[in-house]
């Protein structure tokens, strides 16, 4: 049933928010809890961000701000949000806005003092709710209450036009599908999606990416991944998504859920993937993915087929966590699962022996000790990282047959 009150919360006494309330106080209007704080309380989910919506222009919202000694940041000023910055929290400040003009990856905006005009440009009607901060009272627009209590993602008004303003609509309808649909999607929004995927090409590759890794941190994006497939949504972006990309992720998904391993971007855009280094950084370079992103992309394709009894040289060659994603990701359906628990409580130890400790033994510093190092660290790790004793009888073995073929 529909809520006629936000429900009480913690969040609403952050003494940071009762100051930038009590700054916007106009005749005008008050300013309106909006969005996604509004969406999750009714959900009964943690509030993170507050965003708050006011008939005041910019200017005077800085003024007031300032007035009362709060922080004004003027983060997106020609289209009207201000970054108040009160007991050490931001809250987002809009002024009510219209859109003049749209070209698919920004908008030409007039500031509005009218509440149901600024609700008719946002995206979705579940993000379209608003909430006095004070009485809790709600303002529902499009019937987003209702459509939050069924899980039904809908864009507001037309599905074409909403998304020909912002082309970035359809990467969010799939990744708000993920976190708050149930049931079957909104048949107008996926052909509206399917129908516009190319205009995809005109946004920028770090928007698209931005998108793609929230939707693949979720709890649960595999009926969206598939149902983006199936739209040939990929197709402007991300041509090389593996042919199996829904059945893999669905695997991944299943395994981290049994191994209670946390969601995880990079290891699920692995999944949709093929299996080929050269692909993987194409596809990371075009998206212009972070460094460490991109070396963990192509680190999870070290070995593909895993071994259980290899699960610790693993861990020391490339650390715990990306070890056990090659589990997660490449390990048979019968080893997997024992490959992943042996690194349960096990920290990779140092290497014991050092170069120089090879020269104090009679070998000459250079090449040699380099490649002495190296036999004696791999059959160290062969004898499963055995205590420094044995690493030092390693390191005699070791030289003295160095020491033998240098002389031969």
């Amino acid at each position: 049933m529909t809520q006629t009150l936000l429900p009480d919360a913690e969040w609403l006494s952050h003494p940071g928010l009762l100051a930038v309330i009590d700054a916007l106080r106009s005749p005008k209007g008050n300013a309106r809890l909006v969005g996604g704080a509004v969406r999750d309380s009714l959900l009964g989910l943690a509030v993170s961000d507050i965003d708050l919506a006011t008939p005041l222009l910019p200017k005077d919202v800085i003024d007031r701000l300032e007035a009362k000694q709060i922080k004004a940041v003027p983060t997106g000023i020609e289209h009207g949000t201000i970054t108040a910055v009160s007991h050490d929290k931001t809250f987002e400040v809009t002024t009510l806005r219209r859109d003049v003009s749209t070209d698919g990856r920004r908008a030409t905006v007039e500031f509005s003092e009218s509440w149901a005009e600024d609700a008719a440009r946002r995206d979705f009607t579940i993000n379209a709710l608003y909430a006095d901060p004070e009485t809790r009272e709600i303002y529902d627009y499009f019937s987003g209450q209702v459509d939050l209590e069924k899980g039904l993602v809908r864009f507001i008004g037309d599905a074409e036009a909403r998304i020909a303003e912002d082309h970035l609509r359809i990467l969010r309808f799939f990744r708000f599908y993920a976190r708050f649909g149930r049931n079957d999607p909104d048949n107008c929004a996926l052909q509206a999606c399917s129908k516009a995927a190319s205009s995809l090409m005109a946004l920028s590759r770090e928007r698209i990416a931005d998108e793609l890794i929230k939707l693949l941190s979720l709890s649960h994006p595999e009926t969206s991944i598939a149902l983006m497939c199936q739209g040939g949504i990929f197709s402007a972006f991300l041509p090389e998504i593996a042919t199996d990309a829904s059945a893999r992720l669905v695997q991944l998904i299943k395994r981290e859920n049994s191994a209670h391993a946390l969601p995880n971007a990079g290891r699920r855009l692995n999944a949709i993937l093929p299996e080929d280094v050269a692909i993987v950084e194409t596809v990371a370079a075009r998206l212009k993915l972070s460094n460490r992103l991109r070396t963990e992309l192509a680190a999870r394709l070290t070995d593909c087929k895993p071994s259980s009894t290899d699960a610790r040289a693993l861990a020391y060659r490339l650390g715990i966590n990306l070890a056990r994603d090659l589990f997660l990701l490449h390990g048979d359906e019968s080893t997997w699962m024992t490959g992943y628990a042996a690194l349960d409580g096990w920290e990779p130890p140092a290497f014991p022996i050092k170069g120089g400790q090879l020269v104090e033994k009679g070998l000459d510093a250079g090449p040699l000790v380099a490649k002495t190092l190296q036999a004696i660290e791999r059959q160290w790790i062969e004898e499963g990282f055995p205590d420094a004793n044995r690493a030092a009888e390693i390191a005699d073995q070791a030289v003295v047959t160095a020491l033998s073929l240098r002389n031969a």
